[in-house]
């Protein structure tokens, strides 16, 4: 999102956008002869910040440089997931961040005027966090500064643009430019995490591998107090911007933002001025009926990208964030996809750091890479609703929407697939297991409000930390003492991480964790059987489940990377029931067969098709099924 972007501040209205401050240039000299740091971050943005306070959490000494001299401005990636707000728990500053951010569960969508979906996210009495929040990307940047100042093992250097990056032998030689000229800084491993236009991946002659989308939305932010909720607000072809997408968030302190698509034969850049971006907002707030006055704080223009680099490990150069990879922006995953890499990346590389083979960062590429499948399988639905690339898809986008005004049943197709924690079960870390329901090996096991056996309130994360865990199932105390010897064994392997052992059920000695679960209510979820132990990576992975004492090597299994990379498994995994499947695959069929086939044939194609399927259906649904499709337009 940061193709371009400006703001307009209207003085006579007092305004709370937020404004970040500017930081000196810092100074400071190339790594003396003879050392190496152990980790050099590229890129102060959420993700090269998220990666510098895991190193530091595990006692790795970590040095930042970021090209400018403040966090980012403007919104840009607004919406925080409930799993990137369990990382940032995990960092230390999720209380902080929540209490900035506004809490939102669902949204709605119209065409013209008429609402045709309506969504919430799962958000059940237990759990820790709301599914979504919306808070400006630069105020939860300010916020991970202040929590890197704070750490005696980070240090953050300002107005440090790269301009070399190579590897010699076992160490990267980084060249930045500084006020007192160029420095040379000397590591151990490289994190890349400096966004989509990526210097060390330029440097480095590395190239994103995929798909960019046709359609061009602008950004803007606006400070606009009213009483709309804040939701996940959909205009599809609105009277107050024929033909176009409008979407509206809001954001902390009556800052809204708005997003609108241009059609493909407007001028991006007589269409960016702030003349028209005005007269584009103030359009379709008055068609809304809202006449309270709005400021125009800052406003960008992006596409949708589906790219990706075929490998995010390079020698010693690793890459996260969009520097890795980019995701269409619908269903908010960019931001959230890269605090996953980090919340990965940070323990991992760490391991690297105190012994372990190499390879588990070639684990981190291969799972991060699958990660970006997932997100792609689901956002580019998404993104061929929000804006169709072809005439096919725009054809069949129009006659959903339409289609929604009476038929509820064709919602879902217009769900924005909102993003949701990303999975690792093929995974070479991931240990297979007999299991088929619940809490599968490579599922994100869900944070939850839990009681402890004294009384305590807490929660599954609290209890864990920021490291690996072993929770046991109703054990009894042979199985117990394997938990135990489990536990032992990846402390002493791993003692980097933190690794603690709690049990749900069941009664435990005085040293060990209990979790109360007098209902089963734990059990069940993780579709546990009694006896059970559940081994948890830093990241919130289940990393293997079964007897305690048939995981005793998970240690070795863990340093040596894992075993072979197996074939990756479809990416695309779904909660749509078969009736959806069967509808979602009939809308790209007839997408791709519309755009198959010669324009001057389009309708004789549809007429041809109509009468194929009215042979396989009876007379009366076939006459209903004419008699719906005429009467919405």
């Amino acid at each position: 999102m940061r193709d371009q972007s400006t703001h307009r501040k209207n003085e006579s209205m007092e305004s709370p956008y937020y404004r970040p401050s500017t930081y000196p240039a810092s100074r400071f000299e190339s790594t003396p002869a003879g050392d190496v740091l152990p980790a050099l971050v590229i890129g102060a943005g959420p993700v090269g910040m998220a990666v510098a306070l895991g190193l530091a959490q595990r006692g790795i000494p970590v040095t930042v440089v970021e090209a400018a001299r403040q966090v980012s401005f403007g919104s840009r990636a607004i919406c925080i997931s409930r799993h990137s707000l369990e990382v940032a728990d995990r960092l230390g500053f999720g209380d902080r961040l929540s209490d900035l951010a506004i809490e939102w569960v669902g949204g709605r969508s119209y065409y013209r005027d008429v609402e045709v979906m309506q969504f919430q996210m799962p958000n059940l009495p237990h759990t820790v966090r709301g599914p979504m929040v919306n808070v400006s990307q630069s105020e939860l940047e300010q916020i991970m500064v202040d929590r890197l100042a704070g750490h005696p093992l980070v240090t953050l250097h300002w107005g440090a643009p790269v301009t070399a990056c190579t590897t010699e032998g076992d160490e990267v030689a980084v060249t930045v430019d500084t006020v007192d000229g160029p420095r040379t800084l000397r590591s151990s491993w490289v994190v890349a995490a400096d966004g989509g236009r990526s210097s060390v991946r330029d440097l480095l002659d590395l190239r994103l591998q995929g798909l960019s989308y046709e359609g061009r939305y602008v950004i803007a932010d606006i400070h606009w107090k009213c009483d709309l909720p804040a939701e996940r607000m959909v205009w599809f072809d609105p009277p107050s911007n024929p033909g176009s997408t409008v979407i509206m968030h809001r954001q902390p302190n009556d800052i809204w933002r708005i997003d609108y698509q241009l059609d493909p034969s407007e001028d991006a850049e007589a269409e960016t001025r702030e003349d028209r971006i005005r007269a584009r907002i103030a359009s379709h707030l008055r068609w809304l009926g809202e006449d309270a006055p709005w400021t125009l704080e800052w406003h960008g223009f992006y596409k949708a990208h589906a790219l990706a680099l075929d490998d995010f490990v390079h020698d010693r150069v690793v890459f996260a964030g969009d520097a890795a990879h980019l995701v269409p922006i619908f269903g908010v995953r960019g931001l959230n996809s890269g605090l996953e890499d980090a919340d990965e990346l940070s323990w991992m590389l760490a391991a690297v750091l105190n012994g372990a083979d190499p390879a588990l960062l070639k684990t981190y590429s291969a799972e991060r890479h699958h990660a970006w499948q997932q997100n792609v399988a689901n956002a580019g639905k998404s993104t061929l609703i929000m804006t169709p690339g072809s005439h096919g898809h725009r054809i069949t986008r129009d006659a959903l929407l339409a289609l929604a005004t009476k038929r509820r049943e064709f919602s879902h197709l217009i769900d924005p697939r909102q993003s949701n924690a990303t999975h690792a079960r093929p995974s070479p870390l991931t240990v297979p297991a007999d299991a088929t329901s619940g809490a599968l090996p490579g599922d994100p096991v869900e944070d939850r409000r839990v009681r402890l056996a004294d009384g305590k309130e807490t929660s599954l994360n609290e209890v864990r930390g920021f490291g690996f865990a072993v929770f046991g199932v109703d054990l009894d105390a042979a199985q117990l003492d394997a938990a135990r010897r489990l536990r032992a064994a990846l402390a002493e392997n791993l003692p980097w991480d933190h690794v603690v052992l709690a049990l749900v059920g069941g009664v435990g000695d005085e040293d060990v964790t209990t979790i109360s679960d007098p209902s089963g209510e734990i059990a069940r979820a993780w579709g546990a059987r009694s006896g059970e132990s559940f081994v948890v990576r830093p990241d919130g992975l289940l990393l293997a489940r079964g007897r305690a004492e048939d995981h005793m090597s998970l240690p070795a299994h863990v340093l040596a990377g894992g075993s072979v990379v197996p074939p990756l498994a479809d990416a695309s995994g779904t909660e749509l029931t078969a009736e959806q499947l069967h509808r979602e695959a009939a809308w790209l069929a007839l997408s791709e067969g519309i755009d198959s086939v010669r324009a001057d044939d389009r309708e004789q194609f549809l007429a041809r098709l109509a009468l194929l399927l009215g042979d396989r259906v009876g007379t009366a649904d076939f006459q209903e099924a004419v008699s719906v499709a005429a009467s919405v337009h």
